[in-house]
């Protein structure tokens, strides 16, 4: 079963820079790339920290406190110190509004 959900408007998010997205008990990034819209899991693996003020640049996420390094297309650590990937989730664009989907 897929549940999708409406984050928002594209043009609320520019390019190279990202959105959090809370849902229920649970909160999440959307990212504005170069490939397009993608989301991954809102919180670092290392800390708990919150990736939404982390830096943006190409396909990757860079956590706020440690400097740790996450590909944002495959949540895959690039750099440590998290050892734990991000869980990414499923994105589509219709009408220039945003969906995740959240199982």
């Amino acid at each position: 079963m897929s549940n999708w959900h409406l984050v928002c408007e594209t043009s609320e998010i520019d390019f190279e820079d990202l959105k959090r997205f809370d849902y229920e008990d649970k909160t999440y990034c959307i990212y504005h790339i170069k490939d397009g819209f993608f989301a991954t899991d809102g919180m670092c693996t290392h800390e708990d920290v919150h990736l939404e003020d982390g830096l943006v640049i190409d396909s990757e996420i860079e956590c706020p406190m440690h400097q740790g390094i996450f590909d944002i297309k495959t949540g895959k650590v690039i750099q440590d110190p998290p050892c734990d990937d991000l869980k990414t989730y499923n994105i589509k664009v219709e009408n220039n509004k945003i969906y995740i989907q959240i199982d």
